[in-house]
């Protein structure tokens, strides 16, 4: 079953006098279990896309559909806790709180779905990249490289049926993005989950098993 698809999706926005068109009928699936890269320019309407298939964003014409569930269908609420139960997520600007420790942003999410186990869970992944020994550090206290470690375990935590990561080492240089891109393909792998990575990185797309190229809106080859 695919776990995303995407029919005919456009978004336009209001800009000064005119109108001013980011997406323009996108059509793709994605089976589970699935790596794909979308890769585009910087304005593309790379990060727009990711976020309609969040559904932290709603198009102005199509549909997503997310693990069988039409996202127009669905209250904010609704679309909320679809993401809550089906997805992790991966900046590029990490998104940690500052005044929650790095066990504490990584607990946050299953706290949030009402889960029991967020200590322990939220422990072994922190162990899992590398930070055990530093649990209860604050973020403005770990390096980029420790933030978007952290930024990983919370996002596998919640074992989620789609990771959606977006420039993932695009705050990081090349040695510790390096590391990072390593890391989360081997956790990718562990968890046999689906994989969605907006990147202007060729290299880093490379490494997904489809690419999806946009250049002005349009979907040029899949």
């Amino acid at each position: 079953m695919a776990v995303i698809e995407a029919h005919r999706l456009g978004k336009v926005v209001r800009s000064g006098d005119g109108v001013l068109t980011i997406l323009h009928e996108i059509s793709f699936a994605v089976a589970a279990g699935e790596a794909v890269a979308i890769v585009g320019a910087s304005g593309s309407g790379k990060s727009t896309l990711l976020g309609l298939i969040a559904g932290l964003d709603t198009p102005t014409a199509g549909t997503v559909v997310l693990a069988g569930q039409d996202l127009a269908t669905l209250s904010e609420d609704q679309r909320a806790a679809l993401r809550g139960r089906l997805l992790g997520f991966v900046f590029q600007s990490f998104q940690l709180l500052p005044s929650l420790t790095a066990l504490e942003n990584v607990m946050l999410p299953m706290e949030l779905s009402g889960r029991t186990d967020a200590h322990g869970l939220a422990e072994a992944m922190l162990r899992r990249v590398g930070l055990g020994e530093r649990l209860g550090h604050y973020p403005k206290y770990l390096s980029g490289g420790e933030q978007q470690r952290v930024a990983l375990a919370r996002a596998f935590a919640v074992r989620p049926t789609l990771l959606l990561a977006d420039e993932p080492t695009g705050n990081l240089d090349a040695a510790t993005g390096g590391e990072i891109i390593d890391l989360m393909f081997a956790m990718n792998a562990e968890a046999g989950t689906t994989l969605v990575l907006v990147t202007h990185d060729e290299a880093l797309a490379g490494r997904c098993g489809r690419v999806l190229r946009l250049t002005a809106g349009c979907l040029l080859d899949d």
